[in-house]
């Protein structure tokens, strides 16, 4: 599988584990949105539909938007525009030393080997992973989720084992 990542220039470049993908050669790089593939699955927080096995079918890459989780609005229109596969991950909890165990705010690296799991490229999934010293964790903390996400159908059936996993957690907390 083909991977991308839109860089918008926000992220800390020591930080940024998009960059250390692709100074890896692992992934390409684009910083213009017309150069994110045509055929691609873009991941995108705010897409109507969740990534599911299914959308392997149209598609042979992945490219995860990496900007700031506190600037991604401002990118919402100009995502809405673009004529691209989007998705959004389901409900999955980063390992990332900087957002480690809140929910739904992944890094880039995060982003794509969960996406990569999800369509069952499960090798290349841990490949990603393996360059980040928290990349165990990552799958330790998600595994049963993207399991489950893997052998989904569909978006439908990825939303409605989201809401399980996000009751589960809700319950936990209560506890």
């Amino acid at each position: 599988m083909q991977l991308y990542a839109y860089d918008a220039g926000q992220c800390d470049p020591k930080k940024c584990t998009a960059r250390k993908l692709a100074r890896a050669g692992v992934i390409k790089s684009v910083n213009v949105m017309r150069k994110i593939p045509y055929k691609t699955i873009l991941l995108v927080p705010f897409a109507e539909k969740a990534l599911s096995p299914a959308d392997i079918k149209s598609t042979s890459s992945i490219t995860v938007f990496d900007c700031s989780w506190d600037e991604i609005a401002a990118f919402k229109e100009a995502l809405r525009k673009l004529k691209r596969i989007k998705r959004a991950l389901p409900y999955l909890i980063a390992a990332n030393p900087t957002n480690y165990g809140k929910p739904f705010i992944l890094c880039s690296a995060e982003a794509l080997a969960a996406a990569l799991f999800i369509v069952g490229e499960k090798e290349q999934s841990q490949y990603i992973l393996s360059k980040f010293k928290w990349g165990d964790e990552f799958l330790r903390l998600n595994e049963d989720r993207l399991l489950a996400y893997s052998e989904a159908g569909d978006s439908s059936e990825v939303v409605e084992m989201q809401k399980v996993f996000m009751n589960d957690m809700k319950k936990a907390k209560k506890t």
